[in-house]
């Protein structure tokens, strides 16, 4: 009889035993499944190559993103570097005009080197450029003939005149002969691009400096932009 329970008992742990096992694999392979499952799941929602070539991925890489930009540029025009081509340049856009005496101011001065010389100043009183022709036409007091011009002294270019910039020519009151011939007053006329005449108004009189004689030969040079230059004649 005690042989019998004893049996019984070693049954019923193998029986336990035996289905502790089966419910072990059976969690294991309930995991794996899971782990699986869960794989797959988050495997499925990257995109495929098709998604990605029909555009359904929204990414862009970096060379993408720096070409939408530029296309955007373009589009809108807030591209600064194309912005900056389509302005126009300086060129384009300065007027000029002759200078006279409605646009200028003239001075005289007396100079010590060389002697018996004067200097004029022409400056652009305007607001816009203006050509300062040939030289100016000078007439001393009530003279009826013009101061004759030193030829030599003609520059390569016409001198331009940005508002506020000066241009000069000098005056030999010698020329050829010794000054006799007292004067009080200069009037200086602008000549025309044409060289046909004078063009608009002169500059107001200039008082000479005391004591100022001319002669029969006296000489102006053209206008010059260098002061040093129109003091060598």
């Amino acid at each position: 009889m005690r042989t019998i329970r004893h049996r019984a008992a070693a049954a019923a742990v193998t029986a336990l035993v035996a289905s502790l096992a089966l419910t072990a694999c059976g969690s294991g392979e309930s995991s794996a499944a899971k782990d699986s499952g869960g794989a797959a799941a988050s495997l499925s929602t990257a995109p495929s190559a098709e998604q990605r070539s029909t555009g359904d991925d929204k990414q862009q890489t970096p060379a993408d993103q720096i070409s939408s930009s530029v296309s955007s540029k373009s589009k809108t025009g807030t591209d600064t570097g194309n912005t900056a081509g389509n302005k126009s340049s300086d060129g384009a856009t300065t007027k000029y005009t002759d200078c006279t005496g409605d646009n200028t101011k003239v001075k005289i001065s007396q100079v010590s080197r060389p002697i018996n010389h004067l200097l004029l100043t022409v400056t652009n009183t305007g607001n816009k450029n203006c050509d300062a022709y040939y030289a100016p036409a000078l007439r001393f007091d009530d003279a009826q003939a013009v101061t004759q011009i030193i030829e030599e002294s003609k520059p390569q270019a016409v001198v331009t005149l940005a508002p506020g910039e000066s241009a000069y020519a000098s005056i030999a009151l010698a020329g050829e002969e010794a000054p006799d011939i007292p004067v009080k007053q200069l009037t200086v006329h602008f000549m025309g691009r044409d060289n046909q005449g004078s063009v608009g108004s002169p500059s107001a009189p200039l008082t000479l400096p005391a004591g100022t004689l001319i002669s029969a030969s006296t000489s102006v040079t053209y206008w010059l932009r260098d002061m040093a230059d129109a003091l060598t004649w």
